[in-house]
């Protein structure tokens, strides 16, 4: 598979790539980006967005945006078995979550971490934002509690699980949520206790 370059930052949202990267045992390496203007233009000139995680493929090819990088992955090691094969019922059902984690659950953390951003009026309405926020951000995870059984496809892991795992672990209330929803709790347990998952973590957690 070649050696990867994973640009990321601690609990941000290159965890969920690192778990994929650990599950297909795959070469690669980590580089810390810092948050500092300097690091950040750094990053843009590989990123366009100058945003976290982007990956650096073997070939030298560097991509962002989580969901993609997560789909690429899959889809490049099918003998791994984290993604169905494309053109089945099951492969649609996984875009369909990975689109729903992308464009919901992780769209309302981005507005409730940073809600300031999202209206001119900065930080004079950002507690109004916020609190909507909060509400959508529980609402779509309670949506995905209807759905586990014990994963996002059943049965059967996938990439759409480290995603998962890794955007519920950022709600604000992350501990009360999963008591009040056990599906979610037990996904959180299940995908924590797999090696890739624990090295991911261990590389995350705070120094």
């Amino acid at each position: 598979m070649g050696t990867y370059t994973l640009f990321g930052r601690p609990n941000a949202g290159s965890l969920a790539v690192q778990i994929v990267l650990e599950e297909l045992q795959a070469s690669y390496e980590v580089r810390w980006v810092e948050q500092s203007p300097e690091a950040v233009e750094g990053l843009r000139r590989l990123n366009y967005t100058g945003k976290v995680p982007a990956l650096q493929l073997p070939d030298g090819t560097v991509i962002g945006e989580s969901a993609a990088i997560l789909i690429h992955l899959a889809e490049s090691a099918p003998g791994r078995a984290l993604a169905p094969a494309p053109g089945t019922a099951a492969h649609a059902r996984f875009l369909q979550w990975m689109v729903y984690l992308s464009a919901n659950v992780y769209d309302s953390a981005l507005r409730y971490y940073y809600a300031e951003r999202y209206s001119a009026a900065g930080a004079t309405v950002a507690a109004g934002i916020q609190a909507r926020a909060a509400e959508e951000y529980t609402a779509h995870l309670t949506t995905l509690e209807t759905v586990l059984a014990p994963y996002l496809l059943g049965a059967t892991y996938s990439a759409a699980d480290p995603y998962l795992y890794m955007l519920a672990g950022w709600h604000p209330q992350a501990d009360a949520l999963r008591s009040r929803l056990p599906r979610l709790a037990h996904h959180a347990q299940l995908v924590r206790e797999r090696a890739a998952t624990r090295k991911a973590d261990a590389a995350h957690a705070p120094a």
